[in-house]
């Protein structure tokens, strides 16, 4: 069954990407498009819905500008499983840094972590009732057990009512707490040291597999006797029974199924490997990855630990600033898997402003509930807002534009001094006026060395 989520129109998509990004319109509704396409293709006849190809997109813009943040809130909009991969790290060692097909196999982990997360959480209350009911087991065994000294005795109404008292009550001690000092003795696995390193130019560990997963059912599991306390030995038994209740194959079938049908993959920097060849050099290398690249993008099988992945369906956003190169030097194949290209504009002081104040994870709300903590009440005038919006806009563009980025360094070194000093019992509230806010910043702005160094 569908996730409502997914169910979401391309305009309702938009309306939440607002509440995390400001402006570049056009991206969003690209990316919302894709989004819903993803949907639409669900619903179709299965002999069709093979056919039906994801419109990759590449987003185009410089740094700081929401490139990464479009593609990561989109993916929590319908659960998806999401990966961000910078591209230039496939040209670092050699002629290609690390194997391509990794991309897909980290994609599967997460996906898996992702979905094991969402069954613990369904089976987090048996398993504490479980845990519990072994805890109690071990701190009062019931005397009446075929391995116990008094299994031939006579069980009466009247010893299995104290016994039953005697429970609930020791039960009543754990769950106030009154028991958690003491100490019991629990058996635990113990973790075996690996019995030999594998080297080969593929490793292992390409595969995401290693030497304890391949051995593990032949190797017998060492047991030892281990001492803690009892509110620690709770938790180490409901982590156990957590494990027992999960059906880790269910598990990895419905996170391959949804890093299939549903999985995001940014892969960032990707002018970073566009350029002309020129017969050697790293350009020849930079060519090389893209047609590495080109399988995985436009579908192919890869082997994880976990089972054959299909890479067809899945939602590749490409990003890149493209200040020297552009999209059309990629090659041709490539191009041709990216038929979507979005530019993001550079983000002006009054984009900053709404930055400032308008998302749910903005900047000065994160500053207002960290000082908050300490029991003293901030407060951002207006006029401070657009001075610090000015201040971070004109800084960008004396030096490197690293877009919204620059304004976390401003706020960071305006409210240095107010963090250092808190607590103190003698200051209750802050007020940041467009005073304030120049005279702090003013020396570091009209020095240009410290402005590039410190800025």
């Amino acid at each position: 069954m569908a996730n409502k989520k997914l169910q979401m129109t391309p305009r309702e998509i938009v309306n939440e990407l607002d509440k995390y990004i400001i402006g570049q319109d056009e991206a969003k509704k690209s990316v919302a498009i894709a989004l819903r396409n993803r949907w639409r293709r669900q619903q179709v006849s299965l002999d069709l819905r093979e056919e039906i190809m994801p419109n990759n997109i590449i987003l185009i813009g410089p740094t700081g500008v929401g490139k990464t943040e479009l593609a990561r809130r989109l993916a929590k909009l319908d659960n998806s499983p999401f990966i961000k991969v910078e591209a230039s790290k496939f040209t670092e060692v050699g002629y290609v840094g690390r194997d391509v097909e990794s991309i897909i196999r980290d994609l599967v982990d997460q996906a898996v972590s992702m979905v094991r997360s969402e069954y613990i959480g369904k089976v987090q209350k048996k398993a504490k009732e479980l845990a519990l009911e072994n805890l109690l087991d071990i701190l009062l065994p019931n005397p009446f057990t075929p391995d116990s000294k008094d299994f031939d005795k006579k069980i009466t109404k009247e010893t299995e009512e104290k016994r039953i008292r005697s429970r609930e009550k020791l039960r009543s001690q754990v769950l106030d707490g009154k028991l958690d000092d003491r100490l019991i003795e629990l058996d635990v696995p113990t973790e075996q040291s690996p019995l030999m390193q594998i080297i080969s130019p593929i490793g292992i560990e390409e595969m995401g597999l290693n030497i304890q997963d391949l051995l593990g059912p032949v190797l017998p599991q060492k047991i030892k006797k281990r001492k803690m306390k009892i509110d620690e030995a709770l938790i180490y038994m409901q982590q156990e029974e957590t494990n027992k209740l999960i059906d880790m194959d269910e598990v990895i079938r419905e996170a391959i199924r949804r890093v299939e049908d549903t999985g995001i993959v940014f892969l960032d920097e990707i002018d970073k490997i566009t350029g002309e060849e020129n017969g050697g050099g790293p350009e020849v290398s930079r060519e090389g990855v893209q047609r590495d690249l080109l399988p995985v993008i436009e579908g192919t099988n890869v082997i994880t630990k976990y089972g054959m992945v299909k890479s067809d369906h899945i939602l590749f956003i490409a990003s890149g600033a493209f200040h020297v190169s552009k999209p059309s030097d990629l090659i041709p194949e490539l191009q041709g898997r990216f038929p979507i290209r979005v530019e993001l504009h550079s983000l002006n002081v009054e984009d900053f402003e709404r930055i400032l104040i308008e998302p749910q994870n903005a900047l000065i709300k994160q500053y207002t509930e960290l000082i908050s903590t300490e029991n003293v009440k901030i407060n951002f005038t207006r006029g401070a807002i657009k001075e610090i919006a000015r201040i971070a806009y004109d800084v960008n563009q004396q030096a490197e534009n690293i877009g919204a980025r620059r304004l976390h360094t401003v706020m960071s070194l305006l409210l240095e001094d107010n963090l250092f000093n808190l607590p103190n019992d003698e200051i209750k509230s802050i007020r940041i006026d467009q005073k304030v806010v120049r005279e702090k910043l003013k020396e570091v702005i009209q020095n240009d060395d410290l402005s590039q160094y410190i800025l």
